[in-house]
């Protein structure tokens, strides 16, 4: 479980600039159209600032979400366990995976009013349908964080199916945590130990609001 904690400051970037339009337009297009639209609105909003979990995560949901491959996600996370899950138990790992990574780092958005957002053009051939949109989060006076997205076109939509940040990959830093669990305890004990923990992140969300 540590390793969930490990990668949280790292990792949590990824929520800021992802595609939440669904036009048929290049991927870096996308991406850095989405960025801005994504800071203003968190810019505008004193309760996405101040980090009001609700609101937080209904505007993951509503422009990020629909936009993330979560089942690609999830299988490249698995790895060669994925071929050991039914297929209940692989609708449930996506679930569950789905929900880890929105509740783990949605409330990083509150934290980038004052960040900037660059993205670099895409050099791929007309007729590509994989491509790796490369971005920078730009804080003042500090160090830029390199943010990639791998995506993929599937008809007319580019999606997400990994994002690396500075180096990192989000779906192989999960890989190994997830191939001790199924080494562990099969993919059952995977199942409910990502079950534990978004129902703790949930419990920690709700302890958190009745505070303020």
């Amino acid at each position: 479980m540590k390793k969930y904690f490990n990668t949280s400051l790292l990792l949590a970037t990824w929520l800021v600039t992802l595609p939440v339009w669904a036009m048929a337009t290049s991927p870096d297009t996308l991406v850095d159209n989405t960025a801005q639209e994504v800071l203003a609105i968190v810019r505008q909003d004193k309760d996405l600032r101040a980090g009001n979990t609700t609101k937080i995560l209904d505007l993951v949901e509503a422009k990020i979400l629909p936009h993330f491959d979560f089942t690609r996600m999830t299988r490249l996370a698995m790895g060669k366990n994925w071929s050991k899950a039914t297929p209940e138990q692989q609708q449930v790992l996506v679930k569950e995976f789905r929900t880890l990574l929105v509740r783990t780092y949605s409330n990083a958005l509150s934290s980038y009013s004052d960040h900037t957002i660059t993205v670099e053009p895409v050099k791929d051939k007309a007729g590509d349908t994989d491509t790796t949109v490369k971005t920078k989060v730009i804080n003042q006076g500090q160090q830029p964080i390199p943010i990639d997205y791998s995506m993929e076109k599937t008809g007319e939509d580019w999606k997400v199916y990994d994002v690396t940040v500075a180096g990192v990959s989000l779906v192989t830093n999960y890989r190994s945590t997830f191939n001790n669990q199924v080494r562990d305890g099969g993919v059952e004990k995977l199942i409910q130990t990502l079950v534990d923990k978004n129902r703790a992140l949930v419990a920690a969300d709700n302890k958190a609001a009745s505070a303020k």
